[in-house]
């Protein structure tokens, strides 16, 4: 009788181990109970009992037959919003009535009269809008001749901020898009020195990626929509970290040497007017502690 009575106190001792274990599922007749609770989205296991206790920021993601079963009671589907980046990894090509409808859609929600059109032989053509973010200034082609017989160029800045329109089909990529911006400026740079960026919002942030040589702005337009929130093209300087200075022309380089000699000259004529300042204002202090003469 002792030894049942043990085995009995041991039994239950090994069955309630085994119930706070997660990865054990204990049967009881025909009552199945589930231990173990496990997110399908990041591969996340827990107890049952401490599900509600676990915040989890993975994304869900689809789940075979068996695990829906465990996690049936506690699925909660929900509509994410609407990923530009998601849709440029996941679709790169339509078909041609899939563009077809796709356009439709684009010109029913643009507001600016800027519509896409399809043509016959399934290029489409639209409009972009381009917004100049440049930090350093750029040689504009002259209508004067320098000694060697090219056109001498002048340097000066670009306001930060202008957006400008283009009208190109969704054969061009980004690579004859810089080109195209920097024909309508009459910029003699060289289009190697200046990259695309895309701008776009996701989850009430906004990044801003740089765009391939190869990819084409216009479909990126058609995918994401005429919102230029949920999508926007930024040109700007490569972001190498270096100055590429085999990149720029002579004149070029002149002219960034004119620009800092007149900067040079600016901080010296501020430089002297400052101390010049507090120059007379000590004659002034000395003055007034000698007294009057």
């Amino acid at each position: 009788m002792g030894v049942v009575k043990n085995f009995g106190r041991t039994f239950r001792r090994i069955s309630g181990f085994f119930y706070r274990f997660p990865a054990v599922m204990r049967r009881s007749g025909r009552l199945e109970v589930s231990l173990l609770w496990k997110n399908s989205g990041c591969k996340y296991a827990c107890h049952a009992a401490c599900r509600d206790r676990v915040s989890l920021d993975c994304q869900p993601a689809a789940s075979p037959a068996s695990q829906d079963r465990l996690n049936n009671n506690n699925n909660v589907s929900n509509t994410p919003p609407h990923d530009v980046e998601k849709d440029r990894k996941l679709r790169t090509e339509f078909s041609r009535e899939e563009i077809r409808q796709k356009i439709e859609q684009y010109n029913t929600r643009t507001r600016d009269h800027l519509k896409m059109t399809l043509g016959s032989t399934g290029v489409y053509t639209g409009f972009i809008k381009v917004q100049m973010d440049l930090r350093r200034p750029v040689t504009v082609r002259g209508g004067q001749r320098g000694a060697g017989g090219d056109a001498a160029g002048e340097a000066f800045y670009l306001p930060r901020g202008v957006t400008n329109t283009l009208h190109i089909s969704s054969n061009n990529t980004v690579r004859q898009v810089i080109v195209a911006l920097l024909n309508k400026f009459t910029v003699a740079d060289n289009p190697a020195k200046y990259a695309l960026y895309k701008r776009y919002r996701r989850e009430e942030q906004v990044y801003v990626c740089k765009l391939a040589d190869g990819e084409q702005p216009l479909f990126l337009r058609l995918v994401a929509g005429p919102d230029n929130d949920t999508l926007g093209f930024v040109l700007r300087e490569q972001q190498t970290g270096e100055v590429m200075w085999d990149a720029f022309s002579v004149p070029e380089l002149r002219n960034f040497l004119r620009i800092l000699d007149k900067e040079e000259e600016e901080q010296k004529e501020a430089v002297i007017r400052r101390y010049g300042v507090y120059r007379q204002r000590l004659k002034d202090a000395l003055r007034d502690l000698r007294g009057p003469s």
